[in-house]
């Protein structure tokens, strides 16, 4: 049975499968999560350790280096760093793209729990596994000028928390800020001292007295009683009056020697909104949750919460925005460019109804698309719209083609009246065209077979694009195969239309054949023009800067802010609070959160560092950039002495995944750790000086000052006391000691007994704080013990092992690359760093060119396949390798268009450069399968002739169609549209190249070879002869 009834036959039961598919895509759009980034399991995972208060130097010893070592033991741990500062550390474990991340999670908290015993007690850890979830996609504030910020807290935890745990797909809402209750101790020395007690006694009275505690059973009167010990606090009362001790005089109560009052826990944390206290709560979603309908719900339910008389809640921030904004980009972009592409097939076939064929074509084959999306299990997200908008420009490619064939032979079918009717002449005419159309489509489809298995931050994010744009021409292809054939048969009037082109001097192809006809006339012309063009992409290539990913407009960014090391956060936040005066002071920031001692993305906690959240007014005049450059430029004027590091959202967000959000990044590794120190501070002078680069840090973070209390070993057993006893009792008296906790209605509060004022004292006083010898003498502290400020305590920094000091800094203007030259030049100078110092680069930089090599091979597999595609199509090399060096000569345009936009070529620029190759390809094929087939029947240059003549209209259809269908995502048009516009500009520079490349530099090439290989022929037939 031959193909051409097989199609004509079956031709409905394509329609209604393709109808049916394409109704379950469209049902499925509304089941696919949505998210800002693919999901994604990155390699990585933060430990984090708590020991208490203790140096940096001992927790680096004692702590941070064991459970480095352990973690070094588990299987596929590719490198660990760690930062340790007092009391806390934070190690980062990266492991290799595509392990299993959940395995390698219970590996490294199996591996912690196997040393833990042997560590100092007390050290307490979390393992993180790093995904984009690991940060919030909804935050809010709740402010109050009459409520107390300890029941706003409680309002956040015990209200909306719990109500806001049921929304389908929501992991944690978690709170920060505010007050948690307690009830305070407070301890008078003089009765202390009056009645020979000391701070450990009332402890132990409190905690002895609020007792309940199962102690056993007894069987009596045919049952069985659980046996209570049951002595419960209610309150403060309740507490004041529990006895101390018994004297001759009566009773002591703690209420006689000590107040007893409802308080709130010591916090070493703050928090605002819009510079005035505030609870913040963030919320997290699941690895597979759908970030817009999990916000859309927690706003639902936000706004049917009745809140206290007094109380605002204000949201700060909004992932679902940035997502639907720019979904709605893309959509924009992908009607608009549809409707361009629309008004080029008209002009060129004049006829509605062809017309309406791709209309209808292309949005089902979007929608077949997303059921594909949907059978995988991925996610719309700013990578896979992306790939549907690019899409967008191919597939109508697809359509384009085929109608125009079909609008081609549909004159001759009328006119010669072909065995079979009109229907079964246009499928026939359909299957004709199958073989170059299978072609074409292979040669787009195969480059992102390598771009699936890329590695890296780029392989994460590539591989949900190319995915999409497969499925999508796949799709394409099978629509145009199938479906298209039957809507043009069942459609067309060919009785009543003619082809535009039909006739033999239609402008385009007159004008074509006027150069082509001087281009084959005199070769050299094209031979130079190609000639310039190499150079003068070579030229292009060497001035475009180069960047990461793509930088788009958020609409908000991160300003992280670091005030002088050890200040306390009074100070801290009177200096913040001048940063927050700029910030209110500019129109078009429309609100900000803040942060002390603690931040977005889990840093260590210091009480000199923090961070700030700028959501800028919708429609802002100047770019997000450029706002960024002007709150550092001000708060660098105006607040002397406060370091800033500013980043956007998304930038930020994939830094901290990848561990480090700075482009450059200075590894200085030593073994004289003062001497590293040094030279960093050295290095970051030197960067500073280098233009391009902004907001340098030399990454020596002092914790702060300590205060180093030396006890006296013959002054303390002159005492009688020992140095556990005194670390006890100055540590009770500085941060109190929470006796044991009391139920409430909504918590258990702690019971705090501390000495008065405590958190006020200086050095003096603590230095008068009296200590109680076993025998109940008193005496002050400064009898036993030397107490001595210690300043400049650094945070200590190690990789695999070493200890390493890193500079880091951002690009304020230029490309990565140039920027690095200039910094391996700085470093290059002599005398900068000293022996047995060396030095790495890591930060985002490390990520690009781990990127850029991956790309490259890409780009290399894709022209190797491309030719191998070529071959089993035409098995001819010389060919094959006409049309590959076509595609490589499109390059050029691809970075010329990149230098006269001012885009950087970056990881989706590459994408766009390794893509052009395959739609380079895909033009080239059109063209060379005519002549092929032509050539069967017709002299070669007669069957070239031919065949240019007839994909003239074609392949300047396509090629003008997909330049406006990229067009709007080349503008950037839009709130987060701007990841797209590389690659949307890398293809349209390749296709305004490849456009005259194929219809006048392929055939003019192969016109060359075929002359050559007849006047070689000829030359044998006349050597031959005798």
């Amino acid at each position: 049975m031959s193909d051409e009834p097989f199609l004509f036959r079956h031709a409905r039961t394509f329609l209604l499968l393709a109808l049916t598919l394409a109704i379950a895509g469209a049902v499925a759009v509304w089941s696919l999560p949505v998210g800002l980034f693919p999901q994604v399991a990155f390699p990585r995972i933060v430990v984090d350790l708590d020991a208490g208060d203790r140096p940096a130097s001992t927790m680096a010893l004692l702590v941070t280096r064991p459970v480095e070592e352990a973690i070094r033991t588990v299987p596929g741990v590719e490198g660990v760093r760690s930062e340790t500062s007092r009391g806390e550390a934070q190690v980062s474990v990266d492991f290799g793209w595509g392990r299993d991340m959940i395995a390698s999670t219970l590996l490294v908290d199996a591996a912690i729990a196997r040393v833990v015993p042997a560590l100092p007690a007390g050290v307490t850890y979390e393992v993180r596994r790093m995904d984009p979830t690991v940060f919030p996609i909804a935050s809010y504030a709740l402010r109050s000028d009459i409520v107390s910020s300890a029941r706003l807290r409680d309002l956040a935890e015990f209200r909306i928390a719990p109500s806001l745990a049921s929304v389908p797909g929501l992991s944690r809402v978690d709170v920060q800020g505010g007050d948690t209750p307690e009830i305070e101790v407070e301890a008078d020395p003089r009765q202390l001292a009056a009645h020979g007690l000391a701070l450990d006694d009332l402890v132990s009275a409190i905690g002895g007295a609020n007792v309940v505690r199962a102690v056993g059973r007894v069987q009596d009167r045919n049952k069985l009683f659980l046996t209570l010990v049951d002595q419960p606090m209610r309150g403060t009362r309740d507490i004041g009056g529990i006895v101390v001790r018994r004297t001759d005089a009566g009773w002591i109560h703690v209420s006689d020697v000590a107040t007893v009052r409802m308080g709130v826990e010591p916090q070493w944390t703050r928090v605002a909104e819009d510079g005035r206290p505030a609870v913040l709560f963030n919320v997290y979603e699941q690895p597979d949750g759908n970030a817009v309908a999990i916000a859309a719900n927690v706003r639902a339910r936000l706004a049917k919460l009745t809140l206290p008389q007094g109380v605002t809640l204000r949201k700060w921030y909004d992932q679902s925005e940035l997502v639907t904004e720019a979904a709605a980009s893309v959509r924009d972009a992908i009607a608009i460019g549809l409707l361009l592409a629309a008004v080029v097939l008209w002009a060129f076939l004049r006829n509605g109804r062809i017309v309406a064929i791709a209309l209808i074509v292309v949005p089902a084959t979007l929608a077949v698309t997303v059921l594909l999306l949907r059978a995988m299990n991925m996610s719309f997200n700013i990578m896979t719209l992306g790939g549907m908008a690019a899409a967008v420009g191919l597939v109508i490619d697809d359509v384009m083609v085929m109608v125009e064939h079909i609008a081609r032979r549909a004159a001759r079918v009328v006119d010669t009246g072909e065995a079979g009717g009109a229907q079964q002449g246009l499928f026939k005419a359909a299957r004709e065209f199958l073989p170059p159309l299978s072609g074409s489509s292979a040669a787009t489809l195969i480059v992102f077979v390598p771009l699936a298995y890329l590695d890296g931050v780029t392989g994460a994010f590539s591989r949900a694009l190319s995915i999409t744009m497969a499925c999508a021409l796949t799709v394409s292809w099978a629509m145009t195969a199938f479906v298209v054939p039957y809507l043009a048969a069942r459609w067309l009037d060919l009785s009543r239309w003619s082809d535009p082109g039909a006739g033999h001097a239609r402008g385009l192809a007159r004008w074509h054949g006027v150069a082509y006809g001087a281009a084959v006339r005199r070769p050299w012309i094209p031979a130079i023009a190609v000639l310039l063009l190499v150079t003068a992409g070579a030229f292009a290539a060497s001035q475009v800067p180069t960047g990461f990913m793509p930088d788009a407009d958020e609409s908000g960014f991160v300003l992280d802010y670091y005030t002088a090391p050890g200040t306390s956060l009074t100070e801290s936040e009177r200096q913040v609070g001048q940063i927050e005066s700029i910030l209110r002071g500019r129109g078009d920031v429309e609100t900000f959160s803040r942060r002390l001692g603690t931040g977005l993305g889990g840093d260590l906690g210091q009480s000199h560092h923090g961070d700030i959240f700028v959501r800028l007014v919708p429609d802002h005049d100047q770019s997000t950039r450029d706002i960024m450059g002007d709150v550092r430029d001000g708060i660098l004027r105006n607040v002397p002495g406060v370091e800033v590091e500013t980043a956007q959202l998304m930038e930020d967000l994939i830094g901290d995944l990848t561990a480090v959000p700075q482009p450059i990044e200075v590894k200085l590794y030593g073994d004289n750790k003062a001497a590293l120190r040094a030279t960093a501070k050295q290095v970051a002078d030197k960067l500073a000086q280098i233009d391009g680069l902004a907001e340098v840090q030399n990454g020596v973070r002092i914790a702060g000052d300590a205060l180093d209390i030396r006890l006296d070993h013959d002054a303390a057993a002159a005492e009688d006391v020992t140095a556990d006893l005194v670390a006890r009792t100055v540590s009770g008296a500085l941060d109190g000691v929470v006796a044991t906790s009391l139920p409430m209605a909504t918590r258990a509060v702690g019971v705090r007994v501390s000495m008065p004022d405590a958190r006020r004292w200086r050095i003096a006083d603590l230095a008068d704080m009296p200590l109680r010898a076993p025998d109940g003498h008193v005496f002050p502290l400064r009898r036993v013990a030397t107490l001595t400020p210690v300043t400049g305590q650094a945070q200590i920094t190690r990789e695999d092992l070493q200890t390493m000091v890193p500079v880091t800094a951002r690009i304020d203007h230029g490309g990565m690359d140039a920027a690095v030259l200039k910094v391996r030049a700085a470093l290059a100078e002599p005398g900068l760093l000293p022996a047995g110092t060396r030095y790495e680069l890591g930060g985002l930089y490390a990520q690009q060119q781990v990127a850029f090599a991956g790309l490259r091979k890409v780009f290399a597999a894709a022209i190797l396949a491309e030719f191998l595609l070529l071959m089993l199509l035409y098995r001819s090399m010389w060919l094959s390798g006409i049309v590959i060096a076509g595609s490589l000569f499109s390059a050029s345009g691809v970075f010329l268009a990149l230098w006269l936009t001012g885009v950087d070529l970056n990881v989706t620029a590459m994408m766009g450069l390794t893509m052009v190759v395959g739609i380079g390809t895909e033009m080239a094929i059109f063209l060379v399968s005519e002549y092929v087939a032509r050539r069967r029947s017709a002299t070669p240059l007669a069957a070239l002739r031919r065949a240019v003549r007839l994909r003239v209209r074609p392949i300047s259809m396509t090629t003008f169609a997909a330049i406006l269908t990229l067009l709007p995502l080349a503008l950037a048009l839009g709130r987060g549209s701007g990841i797209q516009q590389p690659l949307a500009i890398a293809i349209i520079g390749g296709l305004l190249v490849q456009y005259p490349l194929v219809l006048l530099g392929l055939p003019v090439a192969i016109g060359a070879v075929e002359r050559w290989r007849s006047r070689k022929l000829n030359r044998h037939l006349a050597d031959s002869k005798p």
